[in-house]
């Protein structure tokens, strides 16, 4: 049996860092919005104990694909061996969760291909052992999220489209991190006053990709002409929302950098093909 599963990007709509823990963690909230561009992954189930991986430009024991793999490989009731293809449409190091998102696709679908019998939640727990954002794609709904990104609440947004931009540039998160002036002290907020008054709810990374990397400032500039552009993640995409004045096809046609239109999502599509 031959699956091909989508794999959905996300937004933070905005990203406090709230603290630091005594192992070196920051601590954060941020809210996590399901968008509709796609990676597509197919697997295909073998009779060997093999891995193996088609798509990736790294060592595949290296890739969060084999990792989540591997995860599940002795529970695997009916199979231990697999083939996957992964379509890559989602820029890496973008702070879209591409790589978060293939991780969560892939247990969530070969623990139905190995008829591993996990839940929901216990995915989830193998998946934060993976990385703080693959719960968030193992659940597939909005998330208010806190803790190091693994504490999850599902909210409902509105149904939106949003402009995102790909500034040719590759961010480095470690170097983000270690800046002296990266704000680490963000009163935490609720969920309730992100809906009274979002426009007052930033990225604290933002400043620095700004001053570290021309490129993203340069995209934040164009579609700051627009509407009120935000960082996602540590970058380097960022984004804007649509509003019914906007001439879209003008924006994206004279973005300094690749485009993307992008519609919201409530629930990624994977749990409309696997379900518990």
């Amino acid at each position: 049996m031959q699956i091909k599963v989508p794999s959905p990007a996300k937004l933070n709509l905005f990203l406090h860092i709230t603290g630091r823990r005594s192992d070196g963690y920051h601590e954060i909230q941020t809210i996590f919005q399901l968008i509709d561009l796609y990676d597509w992954l197919t697997f295909t189930p073998t009779h060997t104990s093999h891995i193996s991986i088609d798509g990736v430009d790294i060592q595949p024991q290296d890739n969060l694909i084999y990792k989540a793999a591997q995860c599940l490989k002795d529970s695997a009731k009916n199979h231990h061996g697999v083939h996957i293809q992964l379509e890559k449409n989602i820029p890496m190091g973008a702070g879209l969760g591409g790589g978060s998102s293939n991780a969560a696709t892939t247990l969530i679908a070969l623990n139905t291909l190995w008829n591993c019998g996990k839940s929901t939640q216990q995915l989830a727990d193998i998946a934060a052992t993976l990385g703080a954002d693959i719960p968030l794609f193992i659940h597939g709904q909005n998330a208010w999220a806190e803790g190091i990104g693994e504490r999850i609440t599902p909210i409902n947004l509105p149904q939106k489209q949003f402009i995102v931009l790909k500034p040719d540039c590759f961010i480095s998160t470690q170097l983000l991190f270690s800046q002296k002036t990266l704000t680490r002290d963000a009163k935490p907020s609720k969920f309730c006053a992100y809906q009274q008054q979002p426009s007052i709810f930033g990225n604290c990374f933002e400043p620095l990709a700004k001053k570290l990397y021309p490129e993203v400032n340069e995209a934040l500039l164009y579609l700051n002409q627009f509407g009120e552009a935000k960082l996602t993640g540590t970058g380097a995409c960022v984004f804007v929302e649509v509003k019914s004045n906007m001439n879209t096809h003008d924006i994206l046609s004279h973005s300094p950098c690749k485009s993307y239109m992008v519609n919201s999502l409530n629930i990624s599509p994977v749990h409309d093909i696997f379900r518990d």
